[in-house]
């Protein structure tokens, strides 16, 4: 789940706490794993929402996007020009063509982890297919920068660098995260920036990091519900997100197998 910027002190995990952050980024990977293998053609979101939060309280865990105020689901779902925070619903139904960004967040025994995939309705055009390569690329771009003595500016340089190269702009409304103790945690990860600004990244540090990249502009209006976000030009946008730790090796993704 995105988070718009704001700014306390930066919670620093030790060797444990990666472990802990691990064990429910695991459960988010398994998910992932299942929803790549299922039907999805004529299914509604609302029951790709259910299918999520059953396999996280199968696995002794909970829905982490429920401790958010005033939201209600296990899952954030946004389908082509929706950008981030689509609510699920019954009413919408997934079609040959769509692609379906499914983001979610676990709390393991008290530890958070997050993360977002970019699903596709086969088949798909060209054009959004290259979209969804370009925005998984971008986030491992983003990764590569993700060592001790790097700073935040580096991730959201190589991340813009890389988007725009390809011909797509990165979404400045939003910013990763913060993550492990809670959902949202200081410092913000912005996806674009300058080379050798913001905070040092050093061993200790999980960073969300969430790249949303669009096929138009980058301008983004929120709808009425308050949470659904939709490109302003009606374009496609895609989004890939995990959660890493710095390490003294270096980065440590913690949402994936």
């Amino acid at each position: 789940m995105a988070q718009r910027r704001r700014g306390q002190t930066i919670a620093r995990k030790n060797e444990d706490d990666i472990k802990r952050i691990r064990d429910a980024g695991i459960i988010i990977a398994r998910i992932f794993d299942a929803i790549a293998g299922a039907s999805l053609e004529g299914v509604s979101t609302l029951e790709v929402d259910s299918l999520v939060e059953d396999l996280i309280v199968k696995s002794h865990s909970r829905p982490a996007f429920k401790t958010v105020v005033g939201y209600n689901h296990a899952t954030c779902i946004s389908v082509n020009e929706e950008v981030v925070h689509g609510i699920p619903s019954k009413k919408k139904l997934l079609r040959k063509g769509d692609i379906l960004k499914v983001d979610i967040g676990v709390v393991k025994k008290g530890y958070f982890a997050d993360a977002c995939r970019t699903f596709t309705i086969d088949p798909i055009s060209e054009d959004a297919a290259r979209l969804v390569s370009v925005t998984r690329q971008s986030l491992e771009e983003g990764i590569t920068e993700m060592y001790p003595g790097k700073r935040l500016g580096d991730i959201g340089a190589r991340i813009q660098e890389y988007a725009e190269w390809n011909g797509f702009s990165v979404v400045r409304d939003f910013t990763g995260h913060g993550v492990g103790f809670a959902l949202h945690e200081y410092p913000n990860v912005p996806h674009y920036g300058i080379r050798g600004s913001g905070k040092i990244l050093e061993p200790g540090m999980v960073l969300a990091v969430e790249p949303m990249l669009n096929q138009g502009g980058y301008d983004v209006i929120t709808l009425k519900d308050g949470w659904t976000t939709v490109t302003e030009d009606g374009k496609l946008s895609a989004q890939f997100e995990d959660s890493i730790a710095i390490t003294e090796n270096g980065p440590k993704i913690l949402t994936r197998e």
